[in-house]
């Protein structure tokens, strides 16, 4: 996995972001504050021209830019969960990039949400969705698989984690202070998180 792929994988998720920005709306309009698409959809663009006007020259660089870029650019929580997703998994990864590699950091971004927000699968967050596509990714590792079947087993696993938010009730951020009315709808984070790992799928093909 060199380093074109991991710039096209913001782009692509740049793209599937802005092509769900309505949609990424209107569910954190349902038990958040309604600017999770926007603000996403804003933070991505000024990620892909940063990378454009200083081309990095490795995979971590890419992910580290990407990560600051989107604390500086993007409001509210999820900017810096996002930020420090990728800026771990950028800290982790090493050179050259294997899949093993990658799922190993990965872990480690996905742990270092979790503690800076506090959260667990089952608490209607980003989390449910990132944590299934790490696991898959190390399933996948365990069993062999091609860079694009991980992939693959990923992306289903966060779309699923993403889905299964649906009849939770949120304990975690805005959405928890609404009790049992946060049952019934998607978690937006879960499902951009969801559109990350798409994107990671589609690029690797």
């Amino acid at each position: 996995m060199e380093t074109d792929v991991f710039t096209a994988w913001f782009e692509e998720a740049a793209r599937l972001v802005r092509r769900d920005r309505d949609r990424l709306t209107e569910l954190d309009a349902a038990i958040g504050d309604a600017d999770h698409g926007t603000n996403l959809d804003r933070g991505l663009t000024e990620v892909c021209k940063a990378l454009a006007d200083a081309p990095p020259a490795s995979p971590s660089q890419v992910l580290t830019t990407a990560g600051t870029t989107l604390i500086r650019r993007v409001g509210g929580a999820s900017g810096p969960l996002y930020g420090s997703v990728f800026r771990q998994l950028g800290k982790a990864l090493e050179t050259p990039v294997t899949l093993a590699g990658f799922s190993a950091a990965f872990e480690e971004g996905v742990v270092a949400v979790e503690r800076l927000g506090k959260a667990a699968l089952g608490d209607k967050t980003m989390v449910d969705a990132l944590a299934p596509a790490s696991r898959a990714l190390a399933l996948a590792v365990r069993d062999g698989a091609s860079v694009r079947e991980a992939f693959d087993q990923a992306a289903r696993a966060a779309e699923e984690g993403a889905k299964a938010t649906i009849p939770m009730q949120a304990r975690k951020g805005r959405a928890s202070y609404l009790g049992e009315r946060s049952i019934g709808h998607e978690d937006p984070g879960a499902a951009s998180a969801a559109l990350f790992m798409a994107a990671l799928a589609a690029v690797v093909e």
